[in-house]
Parts: structure tokens; C-alpha cells; sequence
């Protein structure tokens, strides 16, 4: 039954050899399960920062409400879709291109944004390191549905238990971290600024998995050395052509729109680049990607805003700051006192 089904169906994620419908709709669950809890944390931390210091951030919590659980249920099912319908190789791509545009930018002088909106504007290329990593962990596997499987359930366990947390934070947080007789709720008041750093470690090691898995991915399709660098020379220039591009942006226009269209052009070079050395499933993969990085962005909107706010009210402090120390420098040296020659 099956293989009269594949004669029909286009070939998506799943239709490669040696992978399953099952397989790709576990993997795509367990990645959709990793960006719920991404954002979950992170608007766990932004709720509390903004009722703790609501002058620094400048929003305040209502921005930050959690949606429903018929609206929720809907997102992780359109992004276990998208995810399940996705080509390693693809993914493998995106995460490459997160990558390297994440290192530029944190090395980067000029560089504005926090690491917050690093974390919300990277929540598909998450998903795609998922994808990814599993691809190429359970390649070959004996018992890899089993083990994808187990994967789903403990992924899906800890997204529901970050919701559950997520939304007794939103509605009762401030009355118990005031009465102190919650015992979670005590515990986050003592290290919600914990939250960012716990993030930036796991997404670390998921990443460093990711691009070794997106290296190999990547590279078993070539039978000699000189495929691999007809494929690799052109990826190179066009990934750092939109580094370039994406860091002159955001310093210029560090904005809802220029998010968007950094989107369009990521997702264009890495279309014009499947079309030049890529595959027809490839292609198609790409439009995939541009719906659900836009999908991803678009949820992530309102959390965006808060961060980007913060940041600028930060960047205005701390430039108050170093002006006040150089004043206070210059007054402490006292006027010029004129000399004249006898």
C-alpha cells in the first residue's frame, strides 16, 4: 500500500530512502517540542523581567500573555508538519547558515542585538538542528522508530510541563512572589536572570551536534571530492555575501520589517543556490522553509518587540552612564589653570 502511495506523492522529507512517514513525523514533533520550549523560557523570563523592572524594559506583561491551548495546539501541529515534510539536506543547510551568521554577529563590534532575539529569530533553524541531528543519529539505526519515539515523549513531556509553568507564571506569579508561599515561584524569583544563560548552553551543544550532523548530511551525497567542492565553493560565497548583508541590515534597521526581509533573503540565496547545484526536492524544501521561518516569526512578533525595546532602553543607559563617568572624570582633574612665562 505504501509504495502505491509513493508513486503519487511528491518526494518530501520523508520520501528518501531508507526513512519512514513515521520516522519524519516523529522527528518533526520532537523538533516543534524543542521551539515550544524555547519560547516558553524565554517569555517566562521576559514576564517576570517586566514586573520586576518594568523601567528597563519599557512593556508591560499583557504583551506577553500566552495563547490559547486550541491556538497552541494548532502552532505545534503546523510546525510538526512543516518540520515532518522537511529534507535533512535542507536542514541541514539552514543550520549551517544560523551558524554562521550567529558567530559573525556575536563577533561583531557594532553588534545589537541581545542574545534574547538571537534565541527568538533562531527558533526554526532549532528545529532544522533537530531534524538534523536525528537524521543523522538514527541513520542506520535497528530500532530507530522505537528510540525516535521515546525521544517524542520525553520532548513532548517537558513541553507541556514549560507550559504548564509558563502559565501558572503569567497568572500567578506576581501575587506569589510577593506572599512567598510558592515554592516555584520563590525559586524563579531568585533566578529568572538564570533563564538566558540555561538557554545559551543547551542551544550551544545542540548546534555543535547540528553542524557536524549538517557536514556529513551534506557530504554523503557526493561520490568524489570534486562534486563536494562545486557544491561547497558556491554555498561559502553565497553564505558570506548574506552575513555581510544581514550585519548591514540590522545595524542600519534593527526592525520588525528587516527581520522579515532578511527571511526573503536568506531563503532566495539558498533557493537560487538548490537550483544551481541542488535537487528538485531541494527546491521545494527551500519554500518550506520561508513559510515556516515567516511561521516562526510571526508568533515570535510580540516577544521581538519587548527585547528590542529593552535593548534600546540599555543601549540609552549605558551611554548615560559612560557620559556621566567622563563628566565626572573631567571634573575630578579640575579647570586648566593658565601658565605664563616670566
Amino acid at each position: 500500500m505504501w509504495r502505491f502511495v509513493q508513486r503519487f506523492v511528491p518526494n518530501l522529507g520523508w520520501m528518501v530512502p531508507g526513512s519512514s512517514p513515521i520516522d519524519s513525523l516523529l522527528q518533526g514533533l520532537v523538533a516543534a517540542c524543542a521551539i515550544s520550549i524555547l519560547d516558553h523560557l524565554l517569555r517566562i523570563h521576559l514576564h517576570i523581567q517586566c514586573l520586576n523592572e518594568p523601567a528597563r524594559v519599557g512593556a508591560t506583561a499583557t504583551r506577553l500573555q500566552l495563547p490559547g491551548r486550541a491556538v497552541h495546539s494548532l502552532r505545534l501541529c503546523i510546525l510538526t508538519a512543516l518540520f515532518s515534510a522537511l529534507g535533512a539536506r535542507v536542514a541541514s543547510l539552514v543550520v549551517l547558515e544560523f551558524s554562521l551568521r550567529t558567530i559573525s554577529s556575536l563577533l561583531s563590534s557594532n553588534n545589537r542585538r541581545s542574545d534574547k532575539q538571537i534565541f527568538l529569530q533562531g527558533q526554526f533553524s532549532l528545529g532544522c538542528g533537530m531534524v538534523a541531528s536525528l537524521s543523522f543519529l538514527m541513520e542506520g539505526a535497528p530500532h530507530s522508530t522505537l528510540s525516535l519515539a521515546l525521544s517524542a515523549a520525553l520532548a513532548g513531556t517537558i513541553a507541556a510541563y514549560v507550559r504548564r509553568l509558563a502559565t501558572h507564571v503569567g497568572l500567578m506569579y506576581e501575587l506569589h512572589s510577593s506572599e512567598r508561599y510558592c515554592g516555584i515561584c520563590i525559586l524563579l524569583l531568585t533566578t529568572w536572570r538564570d533563564i538566558p544563560t540555561l538557554l545559551g548552553n543547551a542551544l550551544k551543544l545542540v548546534f555543535m551536534v547540528a553542524d557536524l550532523a549538517a557536514i556529513f548530511l551534506i557530504n554523503k551525497d557526493f561520490i568524489s571530492t570534486s562534486e563536494a567542492v562545486r557544491f561547497w565553493t558556491p554555498l561559502t560565497i553565497c553564505y558570506t555575501l548574506l552575513v555581510i548583508y544581514m550585519q548591514e541590515e540590522q545595524r542600519q534597521n534593527p526592525s520588525e520589517q528587516s527581520a522579515y526581509q532578511t527571511v526573503a533573503v536568506r531563503m532566495g540565496g539558498l533557493l537560487i543556490l538548490t537550483l544551481t547545484v541542488g535537487r528538485w526536492a531541494d527546491v521545494a524544501h527551500v519554500l518550506l522553509s520561508l513559510l515556516g521561518e515567516t511561521w516562526c516569526l510571526v508568533q515570535a512578533g510580540p516577544m521581538l518587540e519587548v527585547c528590542r525595546r529593552q535593548d534600546s532602553i540599555s543601549s540609552r543607559h549605558v551611554g548615560g552612564i559612560r557620559r556621566s563617568r567622563a563628566d565626572a572624570s573631567r571634573r575630578s582633574q579640575g579647570p586648566d589653570i593658565p601658565t605664563s612665562d616670566h
